[in-house]
C-alpha cells in the first residue's frame, strides 16, 4: 500500500487536540442525558451528534466552501438553513400546528405571565453590555442583543434573532455561543427550574388547586385570533412578522379544519424533519477552537441568570396574582411564561403532582407557555427594530 494513502488515512490522529477531547466527551454527555437519561432526547442527541460532526480533527462535515473545493455538509446546513433564518421559521410553523391557544384564549390574564417572563431578556441585555466594558471582553451592542434573547428560552426566535445580529456586526462566536447556551438551558429546564420555583413558593401556594373548566372558545375566535395577530404585529411590530407570522400561520392551518393534509405535514413530516437538521446543526456551530473562549464562558453564564431571571419574575408575578385573586392562582404557573414550550408547563405540573397527585396544573400553565413563546418573539422584533 502507498505509504501516501497511509498518511492519509491516519492524518486524523496528528491533528487532534485537547480541545478536540473536550468537545467530544461534552458530545457523549449530552447524547448519554438524551439516550440514558431521557433528558429532550429530541434536542440533546442530534446536538450532540453535530458536536461530534464538528470537532473531528480534519472538520471535513463543516469545512467551508472555498474556491472551487466543496464544503463538508454541514457547512450548507449552516450557512443556507440556519444562519438564513429558514429553519427557525418552519419550526415556528411547526410550533404553531401543534399549539392549541384555547388555554390562553379562556385566561388572557395568562399573557402578563408571558410577558414578565421576558424580563430575563432585559437582564442579559444590561449584563452583555456591562461586560463589554471590561477590558477582556469584546462584546459590542449587536452582541449583546443576541446574549439577551436567550432570556426568552425561545429557541427559534433565538437563532433568528442572533443571525440578524450577527449580519450587522455581532461576532461570529456570539453567535454559536447563544445559539448552544439557549438550547441547552431548555433541555435542562427541569433541573433549572424547580429550585427557583420553590425558593419562591410555600409549599402552601404549590399545593394549590386550579379547577379547569375554561370557558368554551368558538371555532370563530380560533380562526380569527391568528389572522388579527398577523395584522397586528405587521402594524406595530413589523421586524416580529416573519417570527409570529410562521407561528400563527401553522395555528391557522390546525385551526380551520379544511386543510388537514398541511396542518398533518406541518404537526408531523415537516417538524420532525427541522428538528433533525436544526439539532444537528446547532450542534455542529460548537467547534473547539471557537468554544474554549473566555466570551462563550461569559454568555453561558449570563444564559443561565437570564433563565433563573426569567423563572423568577414569572413565579413572583404569578404570587402577585394569588394574592389579588385571594389564593385561586397557583404561582407556579408563572414559570411557565419562559415558553421553552412545553418543557416549562411539564415542569410546573410534575411538581404540582408531587405535593398532591391530586392536582393537574398543566393546561393552566400551558397558558403562559403559549404566551412566552408570543412574547419572545415579540421581545426579538422589538431588538431588532431598535438596534441597527
Amino acid at each position: 500500500m502507498d505509504t501516501g494513502n497511509i498518511t492519509e488515512i491516519v492524518a486524523g490522529f496528528k491533528d487532534i487536540s485537547p480541545q478536540m477531547v473536550g468537545m467530544l466527551a461534552i458530545a457523549v454527555v449530552l447524547i448519554y442525558l438524551g439516550i440514558g437519561k431521557r433528558m429532550e432526547p429530541l434536542l440533546l442527541v442530534p446536538i450532540g451528534i453535530g458536536i461530534m460532526l464538528a470537532n473531528l480533527p480534519l472538520g471535513e462535515a463543516v469545512n467551508p466552501a472555498t474556491g472551487e473545493v466543496t464544503g463538508g455538509f454541514l457547512y450548507y446546513f449552516y450557512e443556507y438553513a440556519l444562519f438564513n433564518g429558514l429553519i427557525p421559521l418552519l419550526v415556528f410553523l411547526g410550533l404553531g400546528a401543534l399549539t392549541d391557544f384555547e388555554p390562553l384564549l379562556a385566561r388572557p390574564r395568562t399573557f402578563l405571565l408571558g410577558a414578565a417572563a421576558q424580563f430575563g431578556v432585559f437582564v442579559a441585555l444590561i449584563g452583555t453590555i456591562a461586560l463589554g466594558y471590561l477590558d477582556c471582553f469584546d462584546f459590542n451592542l449587536k452582541d449583546a442583543a443576541s446574549v439577551a434573547i436567550i432570556g426568552g428560552a425561545e429557541g427559534p426566535t433565538t437563532i433568528y434573532v442572533a443571525a440578524k445580529m450577527q449580519q450587522i456586526g455581532a461576532h461570529e462566536t456570539t453567535f454559536a455561543a447563544v445559539v448552544v447556551a439557549c438550547y441547552s438551558y431548555m433541555a435542562l429546564v427541569p433541573i433549572i427550574q424547580p429550585p427557583v420555583i420553590k425558593l419562591l413558593t410555600t409549599k402552601k401556594e404549590r399545593m394549590i388547586k386550579m379547577p379547569y373548566a375554561p370557558r368554551p372558545i368558538s371555532r370563530r375566535t380560533k380562526i380569527i385570533f391568528p389572522v388579527v395577530t398577523i395584522i397586528l404585529c405587521g402594524l406595530f411590530i413589523p421586524k416580529a412578522v416573519p417570527l409570529i407570522g410562521m407561528f400563527m400561520f401553522g395555528n391557522l392551518l390546525r385551526e380551520c379544519g379544511v386543510v388537514e393534509r398541511l396542518a398533518g405535514a406541518a404537526q408531523n413530516e415537516l417538524m420532525n424533519i427541522v428538528t433533525i437538521l436544526l439539532g444537528i446543526t446547532v450542534g455542529s456551530t460548537m467547534i473547539a477552537d471557537k468554544f474554549f473562549t473566555l466570551s462563550t464562558i461569559a454568555v453561558f453564564g449570563l444564559g443561565i441568570v437570564a433563565f433563573v431571571t426569567a423563572t423568577a419574575a414569572g413565579v413572583l408575578l404569578g404570587k402577585l396574582m394569588c394574592v389579588l385573586s385571594k389564593g385561586k392562582v397557583n404561582p407556579m404557573i408563572g414559570a411557565a411564561g419562559v415558553s421553552a414550550v412545553p418543557m416549562a408547563a411539564r415542569v410546573v405540573q410534575n411538581m404540582a403532582a408531587k405535593e398532591d397527585p391530586s392536582n393537574f396544573l398543566l393546561m393552566h400553565a400551558m397558558g403562559p407557555n403559549v404566551a412566552g413563546a408570543i412574547g419572545a418573539a415579540v421581545a426579538g422584533g422589538v431588538l431588532l427594530a431598535l438596534i441597527q
